[in-house]
This record gives structure tokens, C-alpha cells and sequence, in this order.
């Protein structure tokens, strides 16, 4: 009678809980828990002589206990402590039988603590990420925000292992949240090169681990992810640790950008179409502009003169922009050719400087070639000064570009002063600086400025031509040759933009020369 009425009782409250108790789930659910508890502990206990059934359903029951948490897991301890316990003291059930049924309460009981203790580590391990955004927005929201994400987003571990992923990210790779928290990031988010190879362990190229082995935040759109049905799909990745002092994991952001890939590549396609059928007749327009110029080939007046200057500058202008054009769309499709040669870096950058310093003094700005300078007056001395032999094996037609472009929009953006070239180097590489005393660049354009088509638009700049190619093809080149292309300004104080390329000992430079 007492277990029947004990089942009752549970069936009732079971029955007021669902359809009373709304907010808090849990205290419900482990009431009922304890109910059922109870319920099979005196269903074993008053039918002690046949209740094998009754053993195997009981110790299904308090199996379920530590996935309720700390309390559940107390509850089916306590209980199946008092099943053997009530077997020995009442029942003075023989030792082997006994142990049999310590084994036989204990072993699932064990098992599904194992379960809730790797799970309760996983979601304790995610409370970084949490607790960072809950200070912002609240306990609450934090979950709210890292759901409505639209990008996927994971974090991991300092040891790799995923320890949150949210919605976005269990749609792009097909895994759900139970089945990737606790695994290797390496198997949920497998990376690929542009060629369909999987990322190997020891490739420098698995992002995750180089900022999980730096802790220096990196970004990158050239990886593949394949998903968990073998498809894949060009993603952009970020990859920022959770903590700037001690390894404690990171958070992975990455969006599918297969369609914008498909929308770029067909926007480079018809840009390089066109622009390869339209340098032509421009070519044409130009060369015969050249030749009304020429007095050996005509004779015009002044006033006819000044037109067709003014006309053949444009359509050099012209010709230069579809020449742009045509390398970015080469620089899209990695077509870009690259034929290093060693070269001396400050003579190279000296001649390039030089030849723009006409362009500079007609409006009034000096040019200032630092490794030439001296503040020593005599000539005799400046004549004997050493300066430093740096080398550099590089493309040198795309170093001169690179280079010529900087110095250029120097001279475009700086109204009054002084332009300044520097070359310094250490060990590793060579880097080249083009300071000007300039309008500057606001902070927040200063992030987009090497993006292509992108141009600062204000009061300073409106009245300045540009197509906001330039800059996108100088980073596209300085990565050709293996360099880095940044820039350190301050609006209305002028700005400095700064080209670093690998530096080359004289030892290899010799040898590369010799072969």
C-alpha cells in the first residue's frame, strides 16, 4: 500500500508542478525526482523476495540523479546507500549478495556522475565568455546576445576543446550543441587551404592554434571549413583570445563568404574585360594626341596646344586608372606575377624619392631623403659618409610602384610642408617609412583605408581626385613580396605609412647575385 500511495502522491504533484510551476523548472523537476525516489526505494524494499524487476527499475532510477545536478546526484547516492543498507541490517543479506548489489546500484550511479562532471567542466569553462558579456548586459542577456548572433561562434579552451557554440555556428557546421561541446575544435571546425587540403597539426596555417599557442588575436579570409557532411565553404575567421594576460581559450567568429567570393569574382571578371578591350583605344587616343604634340608631326597654334595637353593628360590619366584596374583584378586571382631580385634597398628608394621631387616643388613642398642627410655641413665629410647596405630580394618593379604610390599621395594630401622618406632595418627586415605634415587621416577611416574602393570622405578630401584603388593594390603588392603595408596617423598632424619586406644578409645577397 505505502508504495502505491507514495506513486499517487507523485503523480499529483508531478501534475501541480506542470501545470502550476513556471519559473523555476528545476526545483520542480528534482521534487518530483526525489518523489520517484522514494517511490522505488519502497517498491524494492517491500518486495525484497522477488524484486529483481524492481532492483534494475530502481537502480535505472537513481542513475538519472547526477544529471539533475549537485542535488540529484545526493538524492541517488542517499538512496541507494539506504537500498544496501536495509539489505544488510534488516534483511542480514549474505556478503556476495550484497556486494553484487552495491555493484549493481553503484556502477550506473558512477557512470552518469562521470557524464555530469565532464559536462559540468565544459559548462564551467564557458563562464568567461559569459561573465564577460553579463557584466555588460546582464546574466541573462549574455546568453540572448551570444544566440542572436548571426555569425557562428565557438569558444574553446586553452587545450582546444570547445566549450560553447552557438546557434550560427552549429547551422554552418552541422553540429549540434550536445555533440560538439567537450571535442577538439580540430574536429568540428576542420580547416582547409584554398585547394581543398586539410590544415595538418603542424602546419603554421591552423589559425585557432597559433593564437591558442601566442594569445595574439588573428583574422584571416583565405581558409575553407568542411562540415560535418563533407561539404565545405569559404568562411572568414577571427580568432581573439578571452584573456590579453594568461591563455585561458579563445573565442572563434567566422560567416560563410562563398557567395561574396562568387559576387567578386564575377565583379573582377567583367572589371579586367573591360578594362583590357578599353586601354586600347585609349592607348590609341594617346599615342595620336602624342603626335599632334610633336612639332616634327604637326603644326598647331597655342590656344589649340593648351587643349590637346590637357586632353593627352587625361588619357594618360585614363590609361593609368584601366592599368590599375587590370592588376587588381590580377591581384584578385592571385595572378600577380613576382620575379625577385636583389637590390640595394636605401640607393633604390633614393632614385625613387629623387624623381619625385620635381612633383613636389611645384607645389612648394620639400622632399627630405633621411639616410642622405648629415648634419654635417662640409661636403668633404658628407662625401665620406657611409650609410648602411640593406638588401632586399624582391620584385623590384612592385617595389617601386608600392613606393612611388606612397610618396605620391603624400604630395596629393599635404597642403604646406615637408615630405619625409626613411629606410631603417633590423635583423629580419627592412621597413620603409613616407611621413608627411599632411591633413591626416580620421581614426575610424584609418581601419578601412586599405580596402579596395575605399576613400576618405570629408571637407579635406572631397576636393582631391582618387578612385581609392591606389592604397588596395599597394597592400596587394607589399603581400606579393612577402611585406606588410600599415599606416600610424593623426587627423590634421599628418600621417606616416610604413612598408616592411624581408632584409636579405650580405652573405645571400652575394650568392643570389652570383646564381
Amino acid at each position: 500500500m505505502l508504495p502505491g500511495s507514495l506513486a499517487a502522491i507523485a503523480f499529483v504533484v508531478t501534475l501541480i508542478s506542470y501545470f502550476v510551476v513556471k519559473r523555476n523548472f528545476y526545483q520542480s523537476l528534482l521534487i518530483n525526482y526525489i518523489l520517484l525516489t522514494a517511490t522505488g526505494w519502497l517498491l524494492v524494499f517491500a518486495s525484497s523476495n522477488q524484486g529483481a524487476p524492481h532492483l534494475a527499475l530502481f537502480a535505472a532510477i537513481i542513475a538519472v540523479g547526477p544529471l539533475l545536478g549537485t542535488y540529484g546526484l545526493l538524492t541517488a547516492v542517499i538512496a541507494a546507500a539506504a537500498a544496501v543498507a536495509e539489505r544488510f541490517i534488516i534483511e542480514q543479506t549474505p556478503l556476495g549478495s550484497l556486494a553484487a548489489l552495491a555493484m549493481m546500484l553503484f556502477t550506473p550511479l558512477l557512470a552518469a556522475s562521470l557524464l555530469w562532471l565532464r559536462r559540468h567542466q565544459s559548462v564551467g569553462a564557458s563562464e568567461p565568455i559569459r561573465e564577460s558579456l553579463a557584466t555588460v548586459a546582464g546574466p541573462q542577456a549574455s546568453d540572448i546576445v551570444i544566440s542572436a548572433i548571426g555569425d557562428g561562434v565557438v569558444a574553446v579552451d586553452a587545450k582546444g576543446i570547445i566549450t560553447l557554440i552557438n546557434p550560427a555556428a552549429q547551422q554552418l557546421v552541422g553540429w549540434g550543441n550536445q555533440d560538439a561541446i567537450g571535442l577538439s575544435y580540430k574536429s568540428v571546425i576542420r580547416l582547409m587551404d584554398q585547394d581543398n587540403n586539410t590544415i595538418k597539426d603542424n602546419d603554421n596555417g591552423d589559425i585557432i592554434a597559433r593564437v591558442l599557442n601566442t594569445n595574439n588575436p588573428l583574422k584571416t579570409d583565405d581558409f575553407k571549413i568542411k562540415t560535418q557532411s563533407d561539404k565545405n565553404f569559404m568562411a572568414s575567421i577571427s580568432v581573439k583570445p578571452i584573456s590579453n594576460k594568461h591563455n585561458d581559450g579563445a573565442v572563434i567568429v567566422f560567416r560563410d563568404i562563398t557567395a561574396e567570393r562568387s559576387d567578386e569574382r564575377q565583379r573582377a571578371e567583367f572589371i579586367s574585360t573591360a578594362s583590357h578591350e578599353m586601354r586600347t583605344p585609349v592607348a590609341s587616343i594617346e599615342g595620336y594626341l602624342g603626335l599632334a604634340l610633336n612639332p616634327q608631326t604637326a603644326t598647331i597654334d597655342t590656344r589649340a596646344r593648351g587643349y590637346i595637353t590637357k586632353a593627352h593628360q587625361s588619357a594618360e590619366h585614363l590609361g593609368r586608372l584601366f592599368q590599375d584596374l587590370l592588376d587588381i583584378s590580377k591581384a584578385d586571382d592571385h595572378r600577380l606575377s613576382n620575379n625577385p631580385k636583389i637590390v640595394n634597398v636605401i640607393d633604390f628608394i633614393k632614385d625613387i624619392a629623387d624623381g619625385l621631387t620635381p612633383k613636389a616643388e611645384e607645389k612648394g613642398l620639400s622632399v627630405n631623403f633621411v639616410p642622405s642627410t648629415s648634419d654635417v655641413s662640409s661636403k668633404e665629410v658628407q662625401n665620406r659618409r657611409i650609410n648602411p647596405i640593406l638588401y632586399a630580394n624582391v620584385d623590384n618593379d612592385h617595389l617601386r610602384e608600392i613606393v612611388q604610390n606612397l610618396i605620391e599621395n603624400a604630395i596629393k594630401y599635404t597642403p604646406s610642408g615637408s615630405i619625409t622618406v626613411d629606410v631603417t632595418s633590423n635583423n629580419d627586415q627592412v621597413t620603409i617609412s613616407v611621413a608627411d605634415t599632411g591633413i591626416g587621416i580620421p581614426p575610424e577611416d584609418v581601419g578601412h583605408l586599405f580596402q579596395k574602393f575605399y576613400r576618405v570622405d570629408n571637407s579635406d578630401t572631397r576636393q582631391i581626385g582618387g578612385t581609392g584603388l591606389g592604397l588596395y593594390l599597394c597592400r596587394r603588392l607589399a603581400e606579393t613580396i612577402g611585406g606588410r603595408l600599415w599606416v600610424e596617423s593623426e587627423y590634421q598632424h599628418g600621417s606616416t605609412f610604413f612598408l616592411a619586406i624581408p632584409r636579405v644578409d650580405h652573405v645571400a645577397a652575394t650568392f643570389l647575385n652570383d646564381n
